[in-house]
């Protein structure tokens, strides 16, 4: 018969072993264990029979725990409050192991949060903590971070997530209301101008240079948020630059619709970053991420 593992006796055998020395009573071990008395009582006749000894002096009133009985309870709690102080010390991990993920608002909003609400699905008891940058700064105090620009630029482990095609869209009454048929038209339409030179997007100045125009461009609105950007955009306020990978559910949903087919090639990638390369949940988080941006590609 093959050994078991470590050489011990059953580990239920040990256990009711350990309740009833510890209380000095099979009733009390067997409350405490949601058990019969009998079972426990069985119980240390097997670890009795397997061990060769006596544990425990049986008497009309109780039991009484054999010199062998205490010298394998001091041993065995030695044991058992080693493993409580390590499931302790996991349960405490776990409880402050949100793994952190900084973005931009837009990111998170359009692309993150559908993401993870895909995540938890599969991962339910890992926990994830967004904290919402508009700039998108790297930062000690997160696990990964997601940004847009040149991630080769970057040290440590990176992916990039997609790489986009910049359009320029704008509400289905918008679009009705104007006719646009060129880039040269989206010069007379207002649009709406993201001043955030922080984050590196492109603006209509650069989109429009790509596509060879250099017209006068008409300002309607400016904002430093691009969800307040495309809101703005889905209230026929004007026209606004948008990013395929982030924005493809609004224009599935019709909430906004190309202006004219002419693209611009995004100069720059949205990528993630892993910081905290000793957290097995956070390159889990990471790598899972990576995949999704891939399976987009």
């Amino acid at each position: 018969m093959p050994k078991r593992p470590y050489d011990l006796p059953p580990l239920n055998a040990l256990a009711s072993f350990e309740a009833a020395a510890r209380h000095v009573s099979f009733k009390a071990a067997a409350r405490e264990l949601n058990v019969t008395p009998a079972a426990v009582s069985h119980q240390v006749k097997a670890l009795e029979a397997e061990l060769n000894c006596v544990l425990f002096y049986r008497a009309h009133k109780g039991v009484e725990l054999t010199e062998t009985g205490a010298y394998l309870l001091v041993a065995l709690q030695k044991g058992f409050e080693e493993i409580s102080e390590t499931i302790g010390q996991l349960r405490a991990r776990r409880a402050r192991s949100a793994v952190t993920i900084r973005s931009s608002t837009a990111v998170s909003s359009f692309w993150l949060t559908p993401k993870l609400a895909q995540f938890w699905q599969k991962y339910g008891h890992i926990q994830v903590a967004q904290v919402v940058d508009d700039f998108a700064t790297a930062a000690s105090d997160v696990d990964l971070s997601i940004h847009y620009g040149d991630l080769t630029q970057e040290p440590g482990p990176c992916q990039a997530l997609f790489h986009d095609r910049i359009t320029a869209l704008g509400s289905p009454h918008f679009a009705e209301r104007h006719q646009i048929t060129s880039v040269e038209d989206l010069a007379q339409v207002p649009l709406i101008h993201l001043d955030a030179p922080e984050t590196g997007w492109t603006d209509w100045t650069e989109w429009m240079a790509a596509l060879g125009c250099s017209a006068e461009l008409n300002t309607a609105h400016r904002v430093n948020n691009y969800v307040i950007a495309l809101q703005a955009a889905q209230d026929d306020m004007g026209a606004v630059l948008g990013w395929g990978g982030l924005i493809s559910d609004l224009v599935e949903r019709g909430k906004l619709v190309e202006l004219v087919s002419d693209t611009m090639s995004s100069p720059q990638d949205f990528y993630i970053k892993l910081h905290n390369q000793s957290s097995d949940r956070a390159r889990l988080v990471f790598n899972w991420l990576a995949r999704e941006g891939a399976d987009r590609g």
